[in-house]
């Protein structure tokens, strides 16, 4: 059995890490201070984890944390591009100077591995698609500017401290979990909760704007792959599907998908929004063998029965 820590393990893809690890009989250690995930998420596993409630901003908090951990999955972020832009200094304490605490607490304890999450706003309004690892990073929100930061933490710390760090960058995460109701929320759940009050879901600007829609079985297992690989590994990766889907064509599979026929209601676009993205995710396929588990109109499927089963209980 391995000692695993989660930052940030009450959120949305954190909460889902947490109950996939305990499944597979894994030792699991939760950090987080509940600023953006929820107890709730966890409230079926409190008494199958260790709960360390607090922030990664808290370096005195951190040494007792870390203590005996095997690995890291370092989720704790503040995750809303819109709320970057809003509050650009609080999404670089959490993010970058957060982050850089995790990372000198698992030096200290000698943590084996340490996956960090980071995202495909790195990239910003990429010249080429899919996009790969290789290509340039141009981000064009302070949230991707963060997550650009830590990618270059990680990478600089692996050198220097000879530290096991492997940066994931995921695409658009939706699922089980993901918080509709916050000012913040993601797409997904937020046309879901619209749509099922009989409303139209909300489209900024003329819903064009290409994802590469990655349903939260995929990242967890994922994280899972780089964690039990046996061998070295560092570096970046894509997390994703490999393929582009529409915001209006989000709109129209969960129009089908709950039985409704809700037109979009559209308003200006967002600032720091990416026009298009999707991913080339060969690299973490020859590496540690990743492939998308959950294509994304099941995903869509398992999520609205989710929220459905959510909202009934």
């Amino acid at each position: 059995m391995a000692r695993y820590l989660v930052t940030g393990g009450g959120g949305f893809i954190g909460s889902n890490l947490v109950h996939a690890l305990l499944v597979r009989g894994q030792h699991v250690r939760v950090l987080d201070d509940f600023s953006t995930g929820k107890p709730e998420n966890l409230a079926d596993v409190l008494s199958d984890i260790e709960l360390a409630e607090g922030s990664i901003c808290d370096k005195d908090l951190l040494p007792a944390v870390f203590k005996g951990v095997d690995y890291c999955l370092h989720l704790a972020a503040l995750p809303s591009v819109p709320r970057s832009i809003e509050a650009p200094w609080q999404c670089n304490r959490s993010n970058v100077e957060g982050s850089i605490n995790v990372l000198l607490a698992a030096r200290d304890a000698g943590v084996r591995r340490v996956v960090v999450a980071s995202s495909s706003s790195v990239y910003g309004n990429a010249a080429e698609m899919p996009a790969s690892e290789t290509a340039p990073i141009a981000p064009i929100s302070p949230y991707g500017v963060s997550k650009a930061a830590i990618e270059m933490y990680a990478r600089v710390f692996a050198g220097i401290y000879r530290m096991d760090i492997v940066a994931l960058r995921y695409f658009n995460v939706f699922g089980p979990r993901q918080d509709p109701n916050s000012a913040y929320a993601a797409v997904i759940p937020a046309f879901i909760r619209r749509m099922r009050r009989g409303e139209c879901p909300h489209v900024d600007g003329d819903g064009l704007q290409g994802r590469d829609f990655t349903y939260v079985a995929n990242v967890v297992d994922a994280n899972i792959r780089v964690c039990e690989f046996p061998g070295p590994l560092a570096g970046t990766y894509n997390i994703a599907c490999g393929a582009t889907t529409t915001i209006l064509g989000i709109a129209n599979a969960l129009n089908a998908i709950m039985g409704v026929d809700l037109q979009p209601e559209f308003g200006p676009p967002r600032p720091g929004d990416i026009r298009q993205s999707y991913a080339d995710i060969s690299k973490a396929e020859v590496a540690f063998g990743y492939r998308p588990l959950v294509a994304i109109e099941d995903g869509l499927a398992q999520t609205v029965a989710w929220f459905d089963g959510a909202t009934k209980g």
